[in-house]
């Protein structure tokens, strides 16, 4: 009998932490770090990186010291799940050859490739519903 391995994800379990950890920081107020983990389930070593890169995009501000912590500081409305996964250092190319640093052999070869015209039409299509979804959409739906 043959198993099926894992799909490969586009939305990866850093950006869905990610996510849940935006949604710990909806009310605009210093949250520490355990108080997000504990009500996200998301994993301290994981949070920790999560939030350097989430402060890095400047989605959100870190307070060090005693009475430090994490706040949202993004406009969810203006702030994209495409600007998240970016955030993430994530893409969400569908094949390596939508990278333009991808050395495409057969490319190379030959000129061009019509597989690879066909993927970057889904490729623009992907990325256009990326950006069409804002955060504040994700986030704040009932």
């Amino acid at each position: 009998m043959c198993t099926k391995g894992a799909a490969p994800l586009l939305i990866t379990r850093e950006t869905d932490y990610a996510l849940r950890i935006l949604r710990a920081l909806l009310d605009g107020q210093l949250h520490p770090i355990g108080e997000i983990t504990q009500s996200q389930l998301v994993p301290q070593a994981f949070a920790y990186k999560i939030l350097k890169k989430l402060a890095k995009a400047g989605l959100v501000e870190i307070l060090r010291g005693a009475s430090g912590g994490y706040r949202l500081t993004a406009d969810l409305d203006r702030t994209t799940l495409y600007d998240l996964m970016e955030a993430m250092e994530e893409g969400s190319e569908v094949s390596a050859c939508m990278d333009p640093q991808y050395p495409c052999p057969w490319r190379a070869a030959h000129g061009g490739c019509s597989i690879h015209c066909r993927l970057a039409e889904i490729q623009h299509k992907l990325d256009q519903e990326l950006r069409a979804h804002t955060l504040g959409q994700l986030l704040l739906a009932p």
